[in-house]
C-alpha cells in the first residue's frame, strides 16, 4: 500500500513543478487560493517593475506564457498554485487599464476567467501582501502584466 501511494505523489510533485514553484521549492499547497470578490477591479500599480496591473486590493496579476488567445492552459494542479482572476460580473477597469483590453472568457467547467488583450489573469500564491511580485517570471512562463497587455520581462 505504501508503494501505492508512493506511486501517486510522483505525478503530482512533477505537475506542481511543471506548473511553476519559487525558487526556495514553495508549492503554495498550504495556502488557500485568492478568491476575487464580486466587482472584482483591475487596476495598475508602480512597482520596481514598472507600471502593472493588481487588482483592486493591489495584489499583482500574472500572465502564463503557455495561454494562446484568451484560453487558459493552467491545469487544476496549475491552478492551485496560480489562482485564476474570476469575477461573477465584468471587471471594471481602474486608472491606467485600458478599457478595451479588459474581457473575460469562459473556460471549461464554466468559469469565467478575467483577460487582459490575450491573456487570462492570474494570481500568484506566494505573493503575501498587495506590491509583491514573487511570481515574477517564474520557470520563464509567468509575467506580470503592462497595462498596454505586453507581458513585463524584467527581473523582480
Amino acid at each position: 500500500m505504501r508503494a501505492r501511494k508512493a506511486l501517486f505523489a510522483i505525478p503530482l510533485a512533477l505537475g506542481l513543478v511543471a506548473c511553476g514553484t519559487g525558487s526556495d521549492g514553495d508549492t503554495g499547497a498550504d495556502r488557500k487560493p485568492v478568491e476575487a470578490a464580486p466587482g472584482t477591479e483591475v487596476t495598475v500599480a508602480d512597482v520596481g517593475l514598472g507600471s502593472i496591473l493588481v487588482d483592486g486590493q493591489g495584489r499583482t496579476l500574472y500572465a502564463f506564457t503557455k495561454d494562446k488567445e484568451a484560453t487558459s492552459n493552467c491545469d487544476a494542479e496549475c491552478i492551485a498554485v496560480w489562482p485564476a482572476l474570476t469575477s461573477p460580473s465584468p471587471a471594471d477597469a481602474g486608472k491606467g487599464v485600458k478599457k478595451s483590453l479588459l474581457r473575460e472568457a469562459k473556460q471549461s467547467g464554466g468559469a469565467v476567467h478575467v483577460t487582459y488583450g490575450d491573456w487570462p489573469l492570474y494570481y500568484y500564491v506566494g505573493d503575501m501582501t498587495p506590491g509583491d511580485v514573487n511570481g515574477q517570471g517564474l520557470d520563464g512562463e509567468w509575467f506580470a502584466v503592462s497595462p498596454d497587455g505586453d507581458l513585463v520581462r524584467k527581473s523582480a
